[in-house]
């Protein structure tokens, strides 16, 4: 059995029986649309988040109404307009695509949220991720390692991380849940997540 397969078993088992994995685990994984261009330049093509995805992140994430989302990538800013409007949770989406910011904030209109959530065109890797509680993420796997010293460097102890279908290298997750979704394109999706402790990996 490949190494590739094993870890895939491990963390199907993992995500079912909500335990943690072991950094002697993790091997690092690369699951979804965004595979065949991971040498990409840019951080992501927009490729929207199934709502079944991102009802999970933010349930792995654990997510209140006294949590700060920063969505890095926030395309049509679904990811922190569901937080507020399921959670009462503040959220910035950060986006370069100037349909889409006006998209988000068309619908966090829409959705009434337009009190606790903006988006702001801005360049993911320039942005002060300090304030955050949680960081959500859908990226291309280089550009999340690219953001990982940022990540470990800014967020305080206790913040959450959490990638749609893409890792941080030899940072292991806490978590990794599969989450199967038969309207979308790509039906296997990965949902993996990270918490900020005392104890921080090298960046």
């Amino acid at each position: 059995m490949n190494g590739p397969l094993r870890f895939r078993q491990v963390a199907v088992l993992v995500a079912t029986l909500g335990l943690a994995l072991s950094p002697g685990v993790w091997s690092g994984a690369v699951h979804g649309p965004f595979a065949q261009v991971a040498t990409d330049p840019k951080l992501a093509p927009f490729v929207p988040t199934p709502q079944s995805v991102v009802e999970m992140m933010l349930t792995m994430a654990g997510i209140s109404k006294d949590d700060i989302v920063y969505d890095l990538g926030s395309g049509d800013g679904r990811i922190v307009i569901t937080a507020a409007k399921k959670y009462g949770a503040k959220g910035v989406g950060f986006e370069i695509d100037d349909d889409l910011i006006q998209e988000a904030r068309e619908k966090a209109r829409t959705e009434g949220v337009s009190h606790l959530v903006d988006f702001r065109k801005q360049d993911v890797m320039t942005v002060d991720l300090s304030p955050a509680t949680v960081v959500t993420l859908y990226l291309l796997p280089e550009a999340n390692l690219r953001l990982r010293p940022r990540i470990l460097s800014q967020l305080r102890v206790g913040a959450r991380v959490v990638s749609h279908n893409y890792d941080m290298g030899d940072w292991a997750p806490l978590r990794a849940a599969e989450v199967r979704d038969a309207e979308s394109t790509h039906s296997v999706h990965w949902v993996y997540l990270w918490r900020i402790d005392a104890q921080r990996p090298k960046p």
